[in-house]
C-alpha cells in the first residue's frame, strides 16, 4: 500500500526510516557498474562456470556416451556451443531479464507479474501460474542437492590426472570440503564474499586459457560454431543423439540461478560479466577439451584437466577449480535460502527460521533447517555415488524442469502484463520451448540412473507447498465465516467491558480479518482490555520489497483501538516489535507497558472440513511444527500470551 493509498482509508502512514539509516541499501548505489559485475561473478556465474569440469566428461564417458571421432566431437561441440548462445545468451540474459519484478527475477519474483485469477482461482485454491511456479520453485531444491555434491567432486578428482591412486583420497576429502561448507553457513559469508569475484575471475581465465593453445593446435574444432554440425549430429545420432542432449544439457544449468540473482546485481552488471569474460571463457575451455580430444582420444576420462600436462601446476588447478566449486556451492546454497525465504513470506512454504547474518545486506541470511537438509543430502549423494560421472545421470532433469517451466509462466507474463499480441508470445515462448522441451525429454531418460533423486525431492517440496497454501486458504475460509465487523464489534464492546486496565495489548490478527480469537477472549470472556490495543496484521505483497516509508500503517477505530498493518515484500523481514515502537512515539506512548496476544490454531477434522484428507493431514502437521509466530516475529517471549481455538478443515 502506498502512502496515498492510505491516507484515502483514513489510515496514517508512518516512516519507518530510522535516523541515520538510508533507505535504499541497494549495492546498485554504492557501487559502479564494474564492481557489480565483479561481484556478479562470484555469486551469479559459479554453477555455469564450473561446468566444465564434468560436461564433456559425461558427454564421452555417461551411459549414453559417444565415441570421441572427429564427427562426434565437432557435433557435440557445436551443441555446447549453441546451446550457451541461444539457452543462455538469447532467452535469459537478453530476453528474461526484461521480466523482473522491481529489479528482481526468478520464478519467485515473475509470478507477481501474472494476472490475479492466474494465481489465485475463484475459490482460493492456486491458480495454474502458482502451481507452475510452485513446482519450478520445488525442482530448484532438487537442483540445490546435486550442484554442491558433484561441483565439488569434479573438481577433488582432478588428484587422479596427477596420480590415478589419489583417487581413493577424492571422496573422504570432498565430504570433509562440504561438511566445512555447510558448517559455517551459521556464521555468515559476508567476509568471504569479498573473494569470490576475484578467485572467479581467475577461473574463468584459466578456464579459457588452458584451451587456447589446443585450439591453435587443431583449429578444425572452430567449425562447432556451425549449428548445421549440431543438426547433423542429431540427425545422424537420431534418438541417440537426443539422449546426448541430457548431458549437454549440464552447460546451462546455472541460467535459472542467474535470472533469479538478478535483483542482486541489476540486469546491466550481469550482462556485462557474462558478454565480456564469463562466455568467451567458457566457450574457450569446451572447444579446447574438444580440439585436446581431437589428438588425444584418451583424454574424454578427465578432459579439463587433461589440457594441462600433468605436474606441480596440476596440484595449484585442482586447488583453484575446488575454491570455484566451494563459490559455486555456496551460491546455491544462499539460493536455497532466499527461495524459502521467499516462498514463506508468499505463504507458500511453513514458517521456519531465517536469521539474517548481515546488519547492512538484507540478503545475507541463514536457514538452519534448509541448510542441514540440503548439506545431508549433498554428503549421502556423495557416499553413495562416489564420482562426478555416476553423479551426473542424476543431474540435470530437475533443472530442464524449471526451465520449461520458466517460459510457460513467461507466456502469461507476455500476454497478460506486456499485453503482446498472441502471434508474438506464441512464437517467442514457443521458441523457448523448442530449446527446452528437448533437454526435459532427454534429461527423461536419466530418471532411472539417479534423475529420481531430484524429483523424489521436488515431489516432497510441492505436495509441503500445496499443502500450506490450501490449508492456509482454508483456515482464512474459516475465520472470515465466523468474523464480526470491526465496526460492529466496537458498537457493542462497552457493554461487554467491565474495565480498562492500564497499558498497551498488541494483538496479532490476520490480514483478511478484523478481530483475532485473542481480542475475543478478552473482551466476551474475561470483559476486560487495555486502555491502549494495536491490533497488529502482516501483510505480504507480491514485490520484492516495500519502501520503507510504506512498511507501517497505522489505523484509529476510536476508544483506544488502532489497526497497525505491517507490509512487507517476498523479500523482507516483517520487524512487529519495529512498527510496534513506531506507532508508540507517534502516540507519546514510550513509557506504557506492552502486553503481546497471539492465536494459536488447534486444528481437528469433521463433517465442515472441505481438505483433501491427506493434504488435511499434512497441513496439520505442519503447522504443529511450524515455528512459533512469536519465535518467528520476533516477539519478545516473556512478554506474549497465547490463546488456542479449535480449527475444523
Amino acid at each position: 500500500m502506498t502512502a496515498e493509498g492510505a491516507a484515502r482509508e483514513g489510515c496514517e502512514p508512518i516512516s519507518a526510516v530510522p535516523a541515520g539509516h538510508p533507505e535504499d541499501d541497494s549495492s546498485s548505489h554504492q557501487h559502479g557498474l564494474w564492481a557489480l559485475a565483479l561481484g556478479s561473478l562470484g555469486v551469479v556465474f559459479g554453477d555455469i562456470g564450473t561446468s566444465p569440469l564434468y560436461s564433456l566428461q559425461d558427454c564421452f564417458n555417461g551411459p549414453h556416451g559417444v565415441d570421441p571421432t572427429r564427427a562426434n566431437l565437432i557435433g557435440v561441440l557445436s551443441l555446447v556451443v549453441w546451446s550457451l548462445i541461444l539457452v543462455v545468451t538469447v532467452k535469459y540474459v537478453l530476453v528474461l531479464m526484461r521480466a523482473d519484478n522491481r529489479g528482481e527475477g526468478g520464478i519467485m519474483a515473475l509470478l507477481a507479474l501474472v494476472p490475479a485469477d492466474l494465481r489465485k482461482q475463484a475459490s482460493g485454491a492456486p491458480g495454474v501460474a502458482a502451481l507452475m511456479v510452485m513446482a519450478g520453485a520445488s525442482f530448484l531444491y532438487g537442483d540445490g542437492i546435486i550442484t554442491p555434491a558433484i561441483s565439488v567432486l569434479s573438481a577433488v578428482e582432478g588428484l587422479k590426472a596427477v596420480d590415478p591412486g589419489f583417487g581413493r583420497f577424492v571422496v573422504p576429502i570432498t565430504v570433509v570440503i562440504l561438511i566445512g561448507l555447510f558448517g559455517i553457513q551459521s556464521h555468515g559469508t559476508g567476509r568471504l564474499a569479498g573473494l569470490f569475484g576475484p578467485v572467479m575471475v581467475v577461473w574463468f581465465l584459466t578456464a579459457g586459457l588452458l584451451g587456447v593453445p589446443h585450439i591453435l593446435h587443431s583449429p578444425e574444432i572452430l567449425e562447432a560454431f556451425l549449428p548445421t554440425h549440431a543438426l547433423g549430429f542429431l540427425l545422424t545420432h537420431g534418438w541417440h543423439g537426443v539422449v546426448l542432449l541430457g548431458s549437454v544439457v549440464l552447460v546451462v544449468t546455472g541460467g535459472e540461478a542467474l535470472y533469479a540473482d538478478m535483483g542482486h546485481f541489476g540486469r546491466t552488471p550481469i550482462r556485462m560479466a557474462w558478454l565480456g569474460l564469463a562466455l568467451p571463457c567458457l566457450m574457450l575451455s569446451y572447444l579446447g577439451q574438444g580440439a585436446l580430444m581431437l589428438r588425444h582420444p584418451e583424454a574424454r576420462l578427465q578432459p579439463f584437466f587433461s589440457m594441462l600436462t600433468p605436474g606441480p601446476w596440476t596440484y595449484a588447478l585442482v586447488l583453484l577449480a575446488t575454491m570455484a566449486t566451494v563459490i559455486a556451492s555456496q551460491a546455491l546454497i544462499s539460493a536455497v535460502f532466499s527461495l524459502t525465504h521467499q516462498a514463506i513470506r508468499l505463504g507458500y512454504f511453513p514458517r521456519i527460521m531465517v536469521y539474517h547474518t548481515s546488519t547492512r545486506v538484507q540478503g545475507q541470511i541463514y536457514v538452519p533447517l534448509m541448510n542441514w537438509a540440503v548439506g545431508l543430502a549433498c554428503l549421502a549423494l556423495v557416499l553413495i555415488f562416489k564420482s562426478s560421472s555416476a553423479l551426473a545421470a542424476a543431474f540435470g532433469l530437475a533443472v530442464s524442469a524449471t526451465m520449461a517451466l520458466t517460459s510457460i509462466v513467461f507466456f502469461f507474463v507476455t500476454r497478460h502484463h506486456w499485453h503482446w499480441p498472441l502471434w508474438k508470445s506464441l512464437l517467442v515462448t514457443g521458441g523457448f520451448l523448442c530449446l527446452d522441451l528437448p533437454f526435459l525429454v532427454a534429461t527423461s531418460t536419466k530418471f532411472m540412473l539417479g534423475g529420481y533423486l531430484p524429483i523424489i525431492v521436488a515431489a516432497f517440496v510441492f505436495v509441503t507447498m500445496l499443502a500450506w497454501t490450501v490449508g492456509r486458504e482454508e483456515l482464512t475460509r474459516f475465520h472470515a465465516e465466523r468474523s464480526v465487523p470491526l465496526e460492529a464489534f466496537l458498537e457493542r464492546m462497552p457493554a461487554q467491558l467491565r474495565t480498562r486496565i492500564p497499558g498497551l495489548c498488541v494483538i496479532l490478527v490476520k490480514p483478511q480479518t478484523a478481530l483475532s480469537t485473542a481480542l475475543l477472549f478478552l473482551v466476551t470472556r474475561l470483559h476486560v482490555l487495555h486502555e491502549h490495543v494495536f491490533l497488529v496484521s502482516v501483510t505480504s505483497e507480491a514485490v520484492p520489497t516495500v519502501p520503507l516509508e510504506d512498511q507501517v500503517d497505522l489505523c484509529p477505530h476510536g476508544q483506544g483501538i488502532y489497526t497497525l498493518t505491517v507490509h512487507c515484500g517476498f523479500t523482507d523481514y516483517p520487524d512487529v516489535p519495529r512498527a510496534v515502537e513506531l506507532a508508540r512515539q507517534r502516540l507519546n506512548l514510550s513509557d506504557v507497558s506492552i502486553q503481546y496476544m497471539t492465536s494459536r490454531e488447534n486444528f481437528l477434522s469433521g463433517e465442515l472440513g472441505r481438505m483433501n484428507r491427506l493434504l488435511r493431514g499434512w497441513f496439520v502437521f505442519l503447522a504443529h511444527n511450524a515455528t512459533n509466530v512469536t519465535h518467528y516475529l520476533g516477539l519478545p517471549s516473556d512478554q506474549t500470551a497465547e490463546v488456542g481455538t479449535r480449527v475444523e478443515l
